[in-house]
């Protein structure tokens, strides 16, 4: 596929625009909103936070457009959570968290600046060129509207691109034959996933199921006896990232090369910003 933009150029604006829209999960401003719903228990507060658009869904929806979570986890709370806090009621609830979070990581210089504007303005202009069609996280969330405050905007756009890249890695674990705890399971290995404890804290996995899932990938000569990737286990992992790419080209494309790496710049600078004001817990990611 012809491209103009460098290699990899949306992979990096991605990696900087994704972490963002998930400081919301890690946040206590989420927890106290959602609590003022009458949402107490953290599985469903956060569940709810990212399939509020999709509707008054249930596990079954969860299952096919999260991928990677257990059903059993699932099924627990939806479509449960509904009936103690409506869609809309949680949306509402969401922005408002989104607002003191950001608030509270960046300060107010920094969300009223003329930089936030800019990266609003360009990650907006970027998601205009998103698709709709097998994209149901991104699709949803396209029909929500824009916020007037450029820090809620930037966010909501970040959000937007990372449900269409997300929608399309789906399509990518699906044709390479890895189930949800292989998909996590090799995404770990290779550093950038979170820790097992992470993961099985917030998926709804055990350990038995990690380490079956483990047994497969080597069985399948992705993982050595160590656990670590083989050279093969690598290039699967590299090959689904270029596949994403590949089905997320389009708004990058879109924006330009100039507007991608000045998009790169701004969100790489909020991200730090929010990394080092606390926003995500010690000992999220890595192999152990």
């Amino acid at each position: 596929m012809t491209t103009s933009l460098p290699p990899r150029a949306g992979r990096r604006c991605h990696n900087a625009l994704n972490p963002f829209h998930s400081t919301l999960y890690f946040s206590p401003d989420l927890d106290r909103e959602f609590g003022a719903l009458g949402l107490t228990d953290p599985a469903a507060m956060r569940l709810a936070a990212r399939s509020a658009p999709l509707g008054a869904v249930g596990a079954g929806t969860v299952a096919a457009t999260f991928y990677n979570y257990r059903w059993e986890l699932l099924d627990r709370h939806l479509p449960a959570v509904w009936e103690t806090a409506a869609p809309a009621a949680v949306l509402d609830a969401r922005l408002r968290a989104v607002d003191a979070t950001l608030r509270r990581l960046l300060g107010e210089e920094a969300v009223a600046s003329p930089e936030m504007a800019e990266a609003a303005v360009l990650a907006l202009r970027a998601a205009e060129a998103c698709t709709r069609h097998a994209r149901p996280l991104y699709s949803a969330n396209a029909d929500l509207p824009v916020p007037a405050e450029p820090h809620l905007a930037y966010w909501h756009a970040a959000t937007l691109l990372r449900e269409h890249r997300g929608d399309g890695h789906l399509t990518a674990l699906l044709s390479a034959g890895l189930d949800p705890v292989e998909a996590l399971a090799s995404h770990t290995a290779t550093g950038k996933g979170m820790t097992p404890r992470w993961v099985l804290g917030s998926r709804g996995w055990n350990r038995a199921d990690w380490e079956a899932a483990r047994e497969r990938l080597r069985g399948r000569g992705y993982l050595d006896a160590d656990g670590e990737l083989t050279e093969t286990g690598k290039r699967l992992r590299e090959e689904l990232e270029e596949t994403t790419d590949r089905l997320d080209a389009a708004p990058y494309e879109h924006l330009g090369a100039a507007g991608v790496e000045r998009l790169t710049e701004l969100g790489r600078g909020f991200l730090a910003a929010a990394a080092g004001a606390g926003a995500f817990p010690d000992g999220l990611v890595g192999k152990d």
